[in-house]
């Protein structure tokens, strides 16, 4: 079983989808892909010159999220070997899955297109990693399930006790970040994008309508039109990589 590729899927209510798309095109330089689906709820967004990492869906229920794909050589054995170490099959379709984690969290298995070329920072910042939010009871188990899944990726403990990383071989563009939550709640995900200037991005953001929500440590919560959240953080945009590290 080979990763080839990774993609970011911004899952946004079906009724802000429109919002969703123009936010997260101007934030990333893209431009949309035809839409897909029996409802037209999945969209690519297109980079010019590289290939595509970030993708929105527009969900008939609920507030949305995020979750991560991955493009393989087989779906078949990457699903299998999932299934092995604990992941659940939420739905097959042919030619690719839908499962979740031990703690819930929703991932896909699809096709590796032949994507091989990263999309470039863009205004000083870059669409770069998925942090998972994880119930206290299951983080451990989840640090062991994605560290298993993901093997040649680096599992490396984070910048704070509640942080643990994965971090993929050279040229994949989206990474993980597991992060154990003070509190007991389901399991989600949220959109992580690495900024040389976290104020400067953040007024940026608010120009195309994203909304404050909370500043941390080196990075800073924001809200995006279509009600989601997602942080700006202090990491180099070409690196990933904390300031000193």
């Amino acid at each position: 079983m080979s990763i080839r590729w990774t993609y970011a899927f911004a899952d946004r209510p079906a009724a802000r989808f429109e919002q969703a798309c123009a936010f997260w095109t101007a934030v990333t330089g893209t431009r949309l892909s035809e839409l897909r689906g029996d409802l037209g709820e999945f969209t690519t967004l297109l980079p010019d010159g590289a290939d595509p990492c970030v993708k929105v869906q527009g969900v008939a229920a609920g507030e949305g999220g995020a979750h991560p794909d991955f493009a393989v050589d087989d779906v078949d054995t990457f699903t299998e070997q999932a299934l092995g170490l604990g992941a659940v099959l939420a739905a097959g379709h042919e030619g690719w899955a839908v499962l979740r984690s031990p703690a819930g969290q929703l991932f896909c298995a699809v096709p590796w297109q032949g994507e091989a070329v990263r999309p470039p920072v863009v205004h000083g910042s870059r669409l770069d990693q998925l942090a998972l939010d994880v119930p206290p009871s299951a983080y451990d188990a989840e640090v062991a399930f994605w560290s298993g899944l993901l093997a040649g990726w680096q599992s490396l403990p984070g910048s704070r006790p509640e942080f643990h990383v994965l971090k993929p071989p050279p040229g994949l563009p989206v990474r993980l970040l597991l992060q154990r939550l003070g509190t007991e709640r389901p399991a989600s995900a949220h959109l992580d994008l690495a900024c040389a200037d976290i104020e400067a991005t953040r007024a940026r953001h608010e120009e195309l309508g994203a909304e404050l929500v909370a500043r941390g440590g080196h990075w800073t919560v924001m809200r995006d039109p279509a009600g989601g959240t997602y942080c700006l953080t202090g990491r180099d945009p070409e690196t990933g990589a904390l300031p000193g590290r």
